[in-house]
């Protein structure tokens, strides 16, 4: 029997699409639209880098110190990027999760979060991978199957292509987001916001990336008549792979992948939905009260566009 990094690989197909989906981290591995990637891959032989296609569980992007207090309680959790003295994108990234259902299009992965030092609540989560006309679908859903409200928020990590064995310098970029989430550039710890109106950040309409270094959450996000607000980078092959996100995710991480090594570097556009800003679990902003019994779900998808940016 054959043993990958990433555990067991679960494809779903529908027509030309073809996604891939894995038991450690229960995130996605792969998702092409007739050969071409959608969603920056990483080797089947290899273990997952930068995240890619995690979901980021029971929040996304970094905690101050590992610290935060809920309902009058303080915790800390293992700092799990100690040189920023972070923690960073929850507690769920190498654990296996379970296939619950596979079906032809379709494949469901669960996991149980157990109470832990930091975090003593239990957690339930359902991530439900559906290929369809309008592409890949991902349903997160959350259930707290304890008996005391506990403190949620949600994101994953995907990664746009600009194509096979390219980078995104040459791609064309747009996000109509009207505000950026600043950081400290020493532990990238949010430090306020700023319009992206004449800043470099302001890619409401579509523009060459070119060199420019990107790492920062996007929020005040337009949307169309379904809800759904989009991102679309456009490769030197004229194709468009976008992502959007349902009204569940206000904030989009852009993230132009400068820290990865060689030769993944700058080869895919980290875009990351999420419910909650960094450092959410200490200042509370926009985090999730899950009481007992109650369960919460969000949504987002990717597809190869038609159209052609500029």
């Amino acid at each position: 029997m054959t043993s990958f990094p990433s555990g067991a690989q679960f494809e779903i197909r529908h027509g030309e699409q073809v996604a891939t989906i894995v038991e450690v981290g229960g995130g996605i591995r792969s998702f092409t639209d007739a050969g071409r990637e959608v969603l920056q891959p990483y080797p089947v032989d290899a273990m997952c880098d930068g995240a890619h296609g995690a979901p980021l569980i029971p929040w996304p992007n970094r905690l101050a110190d590992g610290r935060y207090t809920y309902h009058g309680t303080d915790y800390q959790v293992a700092l799990t990027e100690p040189t920023k003295k972070d923690a960073i994108h929850g507690f769920l990234r190498w654990r296996p999760w379970q296939m619950l259902e596979h079906e032809t299009s379709r494949v469901v992965m669960g996991t149980r979060l157990f109470p832990l030092e930091g975090y003593p609540f239990l957690l339930d989560v359902r991530i439900e991978y559906a290929l369809g006309p309008d592409g890949l679908t991902v349903t997160t859903t959350a259930h707290n199957a304890g008996h005391d409200t506990l403190p949620y928020g949600c994101g994953q990590h995907p990664y746009l292509s600009p194509g096979t064995d390219q980078t995104v310098d040459d791609c064309i970029l747009q996000l109509d987001a009207a505000t950026r989430i600043t950081t400290d550039p020493e532990r990238e710890l949010p430090t306020g916001t700023e319009p992206v109106a004449g800043t470099p950040f302001d890619f409401r309409s579509p523009r060459k990336l070119g060199n420019q270094k990107i790492d920062f959450a996007f929020t005040d996000l337009a949307r169309d008549d379904n809800g759904r607000a989009w991102v679309h980078l456009t490769g030197p092959d004229h194709r468009t792979a976008s992502l959007w996100v349902a009204s569940s995710y206000p904030y989009v991480e852009l993230y132009t992948a400068d820290t990865l090594e060689k030769p993944r570097r700058r080869q895919g556009l980290g875009t990351e939905p999420m419910t909650c800003p960094p450092n959410a679990f200490a200042t509370g902003q926009d985090l999730i009260h899950l009481s007992p019994g109650e369960s919460t779900s969000t949504s987002w998808g990717a597809k190869l566009m038609l159209r052609t940016n500029g």
